[in-house]
């Protein structure tokens, strides 16, 4: 369903690009580095061939070009005898951009998802396909770049017969509405679900790659939870690392060897970015800890020289994990800081930002992850800002993480009945969560195990009459930090938080448990229990 002006936006573009098609002209298509942009760019250049037409593409460097479009890359186009760009994750703030397309005679059409600028408005262009934007009544306000690429995609192959293809496009409609962690609800839900399906049965050759390299092929059934922790972080580590230009080498790749070649180039890059992130949050942990002032800002700015910017946000990512606070991390660089933010629940970060936003080369994004960069002798004054501007909306108790659940679940009535009446509810993601359990005085029945230095693994049971049941095997990522500091032992009484989870493996798979808390309790005492059993009858 389409409101008539988004209608309107999304015919003139579609009908530009097809006279573009017919005539033959050069046409660019101007993507973002992370899974959602070179996603986004992959889709519509497939859709252009499709029609019969070309398409080239610049992806930025994060490094050497960082987020948006340059003017520089448009003057270089027009050079080359582009006469259209298309942008795809990305625009909706290119003003000077715009202008520049504008004054060199081509056209532009901006397809993106990010919020625009409230005092600005949108650039000025052919047409802008934002759901976000003012004035715009398309019912699906959630959709990611990718999604907004696919909408003009599909106004092209329907104009040009080719709707029967459609759904070929939703496997990357999927994995880029998970991996930008946008609710799954609505139109969303649609492609998720669709899209997921038909990850079982990959065609494209570097598709089929990738998951192999993570341990996804032979027609298994395919979770967000795969596509947002084995997948899409393979996409994203060759934009952190390198240049993205491999994904979508990667997704036009017609040979299988090559495409195999690549999707293990993206998972070695993968391994780098998880060495590389250790190493930052290393250094971040030791600024906290040792500067209180830093540390008891109620929005945390935490800056180090040359950290990997592909790598930042990530880390802003763990730092509001463990510390509960809106966090800005930055890595300066030649004079210039150049920063990724994480948010809570309670806290829009680029309002925050909007409050002092002369203080910015750049910024943008979205309520509660941002990018921006300044020079670096601005960084004590815009921690003092911002830790001024959340003071006036934040308390302390905003900072203490709050884990919902949805009803309390004995160990004895899990089943695997139960599993599948849960699975039901697929796909899980943002606005549409996992069911949460709880289950309270469980037993630990086996030592805690911790794996790879950071994770956890236990096994728990709880009492069914006189008799403890079997139990479960309950794995704790990034919870072994925790467990160790809360003596949890064999034999100790915990309270847990956890979803379902089943193990396949031929052996030892089965039911699992995935904690999301874990809270250490004392055992009931005999007269507790004695008074129990007496209130019962």
């Amino acid at each position: 369903m389409r409101s008539r002006a988004a209608r309107r936006r999304s015919t003139a573009a579609a009908g530009r690009l097809r006279r573009a098609i017919a005539n033959h002209e050069q046409i660019l298509i101007y993507g973002d580095y992370d899974v959602d942009g070179t996603t986004a760019v992959v889709i519509l250049k497939t859709a252009i061939e499709l029609c019969g037409g070309a398409a080239d593409f610049h992806v930025p460097h994060r490094i050497r070009e960082g987020y948006g479009m340059k003017d520089d890359v448009i003057e270089r186009a027009a050079a080359s005898g582009v006469t259209l760009i298309i942008s795809v994750d990305t625009g909706i703030r290119a003003f000077a951009a715009a202008e520049t397309a504008r004054r060199l005679r081509m056209d532009l059409i901006v397809t993106d998802h990010h919020l625009p600028d409230e005092g600005e408005g949108v650039p000025t262009a052919l047409a802008v396909l934002n759901p976000n934007q003012p004035g715009c009544t398309y019912p699906c306000k959630a959709l990611c770049g990718a999604g907004v690429a696919f909408k003009l995609a599909q106004a092209l192959l329907e104009e040009a017969g080719q709707q029967r293809l459609l759904p070929s496009f939703l496997k990357m409609v999927a994995i880029a509405t998970i991996a930008d962690a946008v609710p799954l609800t609505g139109e969303n839900r649609v492609f998720a679900k669709l899209g997921l399906e038909g990850l079982r049965h990959p065609v494209n050759a570097g598709l089929r790659a990738l998951l192999e390299t993570a341990s996804l092929a032979g027609n298994q059934k395919l979770t967000a939870g795969d596509v947002a922790f084995r997948i899409a972080p393979r996409i994203n580590a060759a934009g952190r690392m390198d240049v993205a230009r491999d994904v979508i080498e990667l997704f036009s790749a017609k040979d299988v060897d090559r495409a195999r070649e690549l999707a293990a180039r993206l998972d070695q890059l993968n391994s780098d970015r998880q060495q590389e992130e250790q190493r930052i949050m290393a250094a971040v942990h030791e600024r906290l800890e040792s500067a209180p002032d830093v540390r008891d800002c109620y929005c945390l700015v935490v800056d180090g020289d040359a950290w990997h910017r592909g790598v930042i946000g990530i880390a802003a990512t763990r730092v509001v994990e463990r510390y509960g606070r809106p966090t800005l991390v930055l890595s300066r660089e030649d004079g210039e800081a150049y920063g990724s933010g994480r948010s809570i629940p309670a806290f829009h970060l680029l309002d925050a930002l909007q409050s002092c936003r002369n203080m910015f080369t750049r910024f943008g994004g979205h309520a509660h992850a941002v990018g921006f960069s300044l020079p670096a002798d601005r960084v004590p004054a815009l921690r003092q800002a911002l830790d001024t501007y959340a003071r006036q909306r934040l308390t302390p108790a905003d900072f203490e993480p709050i884990l919902n659940y949805d009803g309390e679940l004995p160990l004895p009535q899990i089943t695997p009945e139960l599993y599948r009446a849960v699975q039901q509810l697929e796909p899980f993601g943002m606005g549409n969560p996992e069911p949460v359990f709880t289950a309270r005085r469980v037993r630990v029945a086996t030592p805690p195990r911790t794996l790879k230095d950071k994770h956890i693994k236990l096994r728990v049971n709880q009492q069914n009459g006189p008799q403890y049941t079997r139990g479960f095997d309950a794995l704790g990522w990034r919870m072994a930090e925790r467990v160790q500091q809360a003596s949890i032992l064999a034999g100790d009484f915990v309270d847990v938080a956890f979803t379902l989870e089943m193990n396949d493996h031929p052996e030892f798979g089965g039911l699992e448990l995935r904690l999301g808390d874990i809270v250490k309790c004392e055992p009931l005492r005999t007269s507790d229990t004695i008074a129990a059993s007496a209130a019962k009858n």
